[in-house]
């Protein structure tokens, strides 16, 4: 989370207000908004917190936004919002609001979203794969080393920052891993 707010904040300097887009119905959400609180301190942005665990919260947080004044959105890595149906109506609410927001997994760029860092979650599923096979074969889970992503993706979606009249800073670009023309 600290990344994001550091791109995001880097990609819209002139935002007053980032947000948080959280689900309340996942365990690990106040750890995520204490993260972003903390990073957004750090960066000396105000930060404000929306929840949203159904589709129709996810609209009206999109659609609080104008009166909260936002210049950014910074989307949990949260399952939910991360499903194709979820990830579709995020990235068409951003461009409908046209703000800015930045998600914690490539697929989102992939489907029209502006930017994204973090992890691609297909290697993730392969080694849970590989894992649970260990274990069918006779394997002890305790015995199986705890593993955690080492790559991390900055992808960037040029056309989609052309539509919300965006211009892509250069030191973006620069570590940028894909940019979609």
């Amino acid at each position: 989370m600290p990344k994001l707010v550091e791109l995001l904040a880097e990609l819209a300097p002139q935002a007053g207000v980032i947000v948080v887009l959280v689900n309340p119905n996942n365990a690990n959400a106040e750890g995520v908004v204490r993260n972003t609180q903390e990073a957004a301190r750090v960066k000396g942005v105000p930060l404000s917190v929306l929840k949203a665990g159904t589709g129709g919260e996810i609209d009206a947080a999109f659609a609080s936004l104008h009166q909260l004044q936002v210049g950014g959105v910074v989307v949990d890595p949260d399952g939910f919002f991360n499903s194709g149906r979820r990830r579709e109506q995020i990235i068409a609410l951003a461009a409908r609001f046209v703000v800015p927001v930045i998600y914690p997994h490539p697929q989102y760029v992939a489907a029209g979203g502006l930017i994204s860092y973090g992890t691609d979650d297909a290697p993730i599923y392969r080694q849970a794969g590989i894992y649970a096979g260990r274990i069918l074969k006779g394997e002890r889970p305790a015995d199986l080393p705890v593993q955690q992503p080492t790559t991390f993706e900055l992808l960037v979606n040029l056309k989609t920052a052309t539509a919300l009249g965006l211009t892509i800073p250069p030191s973006i670009l620069a570590r940028a891993d894909e940019v979609i023309e």
